[in-house]
């Protein structure tokens, strides 16, 4: 196994973290997880997003992060030349989906208010303080940016995505060290993670239930990663009815193709504790606006509102209820 010292800098810290946790379990498993995450055969733009964040400029040492506030926010002063630079090669690792991020002047307004969606959640957390935190399908790392801005004390974003991941080594460029290296990617999914592992205590799964085909599979994967009496956050797509309600739909739901099980929150509670999990309970649920997801100068593609029905905005261009989201928060046993 190749040792720290002569990894990529992108890398090595995440190496070392892993051997400051004591993951060695995983640790292991390291080099051959990168290596196919990072395929260039696989990824065909995978080299001009590395390029892209290698020609990133040397930055000031003197700047302020902000990690505890809506905006991920690092302020530096940087000269026009070097800020047209900077955010001509953020640009070039669109679309940008969840944020938002402030890097030096620089506004990313991401497709999703991820911002609101932490507001939803965090007061319903245990206390991050000192924690060990896994994200899955973490995206650009936004959410595991605030986790560490609330005290985690190891925060890792799992996301198969090498465009995530370089996005993540981007806002890394500008973040430089100020959270003590607590916050780290990993371009893997949940497949991925050891089993059994039983080491995270908070676990984070947030719009990734539906994509399973699987999805009791995916709650027991969710299970296994977690340390006895940690806690898991879920958020997912659901329809409304009583816990034997379930939706699956055709081919597209909301012209996504690789969406599954929607089932009502009461019936998403019901798989927690056929799962194994505690004191499932529904923290939040309503309707995805207009205003949280949509196309911005980040992210130009399609989104919510072109998915929808032109003529009846509860339903979706298949016809099917609008996308509803609830998050449910559940324990493992003791």
């Amino acid at each position: 196994m190749a040792q720290p010292s002569t990894l990529p800098d992108d890398q090595r810290a995440l190496y070392q973290a892993f051997l400051d946790q004591g993951l060695t379990v995983w640790l292991s498993r390291l080099p051959a997880q990168l290596e196919k995450g990072l395929d260039r055969r696989r990824h065909g733009d995978l080299p001009q997003w590395e390029k892209a964040v290698a020609k990133l400029p040397a930055l000031p040492d003197e700047r302020r992060v902000t990690l505890d506030e809506s905006t991920v926010r690092v302020d530096l002063d940087l000269d026009d030349s070097r800020r047209r630079q900077c955010e001509s090669l953020l640009k070039k690792l669109m679309p940008w989906r969840k944020g938002p991020y402030s890097l030096g002047g620089i506004e990313i307004d991401t497709e999703w208010r991820s911002d609101w969606k932490w507001q939803r959640v965090a007061p319903h957390l245990a206390s991050l303080e000192g924690r060990r935190v896994l994200d899955v399908g973490g995206g650009s790392g936004y959410h595991a940016w605030r986790m560490a801005g609330a005290g985690a004390a190891f925060a890792l974003v799992i996301d198969p995505s090498p465009r995530f991941y370089w996005q993540f080594q981007a806002v890394r460029h500008f973040v430089g060290d100020a959270d003590g290296g607590r916050t780290h990617f990993l371009p893997v999914g949940i497949e991925d993670v050891p089993d059994n592992l039983g080491f995270f205590d908070t676990v984070f799964s947030m719009g990734v239930l539906y994509h399973r085909p699987s999805p009791l599979e995916h709650l027991q994967q969710l299970k296994d990663a977690l340390a006895p009496g940690g806690e898991l956050v879920l958020e997912t797509l659901v329809v409304e009815g009583d816990e034997r309600t379930v939706m699956l739909p055709g081919s597209r739901y909301a012209a996504m193709p690789n969406v599954y099980f929607l089932p009502s929150s009461a019936a998403l509670c019901h798989w927690l504790e056929r799962c194994g999990f505690d004191n499932a309970r529904v923290v939040d649920e309503g309707l995805t606006t207009l205003d949280e997801q949509r196309a911005t100068e980040w992210m130009t593609y399609q989104s919510l509102a072109d998915f929808l029905d032109p003529d009846d905005r509860t339903r979706t261009l298949e016809g099917y209820p609008a996308p509803r989201r609830a998050v449910v928060i559940a324990d493992r046993p003791r």
